[in-house]
């Protein structure tokens, strides 16, 4: 049994620094926005230009100035381009001291302890996604060969390819292979269509139509015990 981990929003919350910016730039205002309407819609204007982004099209803070004033605007609220930066400058700053979420800790705990393979896929530049794992001190449960970063690979989920890129690396099979990931485009289509197993890491309680051709196989809320759903997961598979 593999796990296989995304990074931003499940091995740690990216609402707490992106909480912190908000306050530290736009507490005076008073907007009275729903913090994490505002975050999702941030995740989803970045997603939408990341292919810019990685091609050369769009800079690093064209894109950041791009998604939170897309998604302030959603909200029918205008934010100059100055603040904007600000936020991301403060966004920033608050990933310097990201920590790995205690419920993930737990699991990866005893996913090392049981001797499970462990890796990491994430979407996003090279060097600005190692530092975060390196930040989120993750030399504690994975080798350094097995984190892979779609700027390095030159492949991005949900595209297939990054997944066979990592099961050649990890010498792993898609049977055996369960991946972690909030994102219900990137990461569990991704990992669906790559013939995984899909854990949805879903922080924001979204939903996805019923009759959507990719559903994941376990589903973790806001709440939930991510060591609950690997040890059940262990316990069916431990014997094969």
């Amino acid at each position: 049994m593999n796990l296989i981990f995304d990074v931003d929003d499940t091995l740690y919350d990216q609402l707490e620094p992106f909480g912190e910016a908000y306050r530290h730039t736009f507490g005076s205002y008073n907007y009275g926005c729903s913090l994490d309407d505002l975050f999702i819609r941030s995740r989803l204007y970045s997603d939408e230009v990341f292919e810019q982004v990685s091609r050369g099209d769009m800079t690093d803070q064209q894109m950041h100035i791009y998604r939170i004033t897309h998604a302030f605007a959603d909200l029918g609220i205008d934010i100059p381009e100055d603040e904007a930066i600000s936020f991301q400058q403060c966004y920033a700053d608050n990933q310097q001291r990201l920590r790995v979420d205690p419920r993930m800790e737990e699991a990866l705990n005893f996913a090392r302890d049981q001797g499970l393979r462990i890796g990491i896929i994430t979407n996003g530049p090279a060097q600005h996604q190692a530092d975060k794992v390196r930040q989120l001190r993750m030399e504690r449960w994975v080798q350094p060969q097995d984190v892979f970063i779609s700027g390095k690979v030159g492949i991005a989920k949900p595209d297939p390819g990054i997944f066979r890129v990592v099961e050649q690396g990890m010498h792993i099979q898609p049977s055996d292979t369960y991946y972690l990931g909030d994102s219900y485009t990137n990461d569990v289509v991704g990992a669906k269509q790559s013939g995984w197993y899909s854990i949805w890491i879903n922080r924001h309680q979204q939903t996805i139509p019923s009759d959507a051709e990719f559903q994941p196989d376990y589903v973790v809320d806001k709440d939930d015990s991510v060591l609950d759903v690997v040890k059940t997961i262990w316990a069916k598979t431990a014997g094969k």
